[in-house]
């Protein structure tokens, strides 16, 4: 093969119609995700985009929208506890799973109900 994957560009989660407001508050305001400007010719598509680390998370509308309770993206977060704190006392609820070795982790909900991992790796 001539060809080799390089990464993840960026990820897209869905929503409903009329979504921004709030993507922005919890992406946004609450994660301190930087929004980011999407390109001219899909603003008409709604949604919004913001960056974290070197990927993109594209909030994206979809008819007929319904959340992912199993697929998610997984956010790798430097002082995952202060997180943990941070988003606890946004009265953002966090889920506990069994751990993975070498990792912490904790899920939340984003507004529109899609499945959100956080993790830190242990050193």
């Amino acid at each position: 093969m001539r060809f080799s994957f390089k990464g993840i560009d960026h990820i897209q989660l869905a929503a409903p119609k009329g979504c921004e407001d709030n993507a922005r508050k919890f992406y946004g305001e609450q994660l301190g995700l930087k929004e980011i400007p999407k390109p001219e010719n899909l603003q008409k598509r709604g949604g919004c985009w913001f960056i974290c680390g070197d990927q993109e998370i594209h909030i994206g509308v979809q008819e007929g929208f319904l959340p992912a309770k199993k697929a998610h993206p997984g956010f790798i977060v430097e002082n995952l506890e202060d997180l943990r704190s941070t988003l606890q006392k946004q009265k953002i609820a966090i889920k506990e799973e069994p751990p993975i070795e070498g990792r912490k982790r904790f899920f939340v909900d984003d507004p529109f109900g899609n499945r959100i991992e956080f993790l830190e790796y242990l050193p």
